[in-house]
């Protein structure tokens, strides 16, 4: 099984680097990064980079497609390149999902019409533009399609995803090996739960730049 994650100019690491914990570890699985040129790709701060080892064009047919977000997402919303890519492989995955606003990225190449998808809040109501259900949930599986929230919400996608493939007890294995047992100083991880300040201070000081 080979799994290929998408990376581009100015994703968010934790996008990638969360589910590539979790999926790293599907049995006999081949985990590649992936971009339109190998080499490094940095992510949207500048100090990060993940070595993309093959291009798309090496990447034809992968298992599983695992699109990140953030910010530079936006200049790549026609970007055929990358969209074609994702078309292509798509016909053949037994798995396309994608985290945060990755999901806009699949909504642009056509391929959540008609399907329930989610992404970042900030991003959410951008995807009914292109004929996808938004929905405020975690993560959500339509069909083979799989899309998680924001940023933090690629390990859930992951956990979910790997008890599909492998069973329960081995994504609960995993999740006790990374020992991912949130437990958060804060209860303002949704827009629901945040208090309204802090929700229009986060929007007026967002990165992302939704087309």
């Amino acid at each position: 099984m080979q799994i290929a994650i998408v990376v581009y100019d100015r994703f968010t690491a934790l996008d990638v680097v969360g589910p590539y914990e979790i999926l790293s570890r599907v049995p006999d699985a081949e985990t590649v990064f992936v971009a339109e040129e190998a080499g490094l790709v940095r992510t949207e701060t500048g100090f990060l980079a993940i070595s993309a080892d093959k291009a798309l064009s090496e990447v034809p047919g992968p298992d599983i497609v695992v699109v990140s977000g953030g910010p530079g997402q936006s200049a790549l919303m026609d970007h055929e390149p990358l969209l074609d890519w994702l078309r292509a492989a798509d016909a053949t995955s037994t798995w396309t999902t994608s985290v945060c606003s990755g999901s806009l990225l699949l909504a642009a190449a056509g391929l959540l019409k008609g399907r329930r998808a989610t992404s970042h809040w900030l991003a959410l109501d951008q995807l009914s533009r292109f004929g996808a259900e938004p929905t405020g949930e975690r993560v959500v599986f339509d069909g083979k399609y799989v899309t998680a929230a924001g940023v933090s919400s690629g390990i859930d996608m992951g956990l979910a995803l790997l008890g599909r493939i492998a069973g329960d007890e081995h994504a609960q294995a995993v999740q006790l090996g990374t020992e991912y047992d949130p437990q958060p100083p804060y209860d303002a991880g949704s827009p629901e739960k945040a208090p309204a300040h802090i929700v229009e201070l986060l929007r007026a000081r967002s990165r992302f730049i939704l087309s």
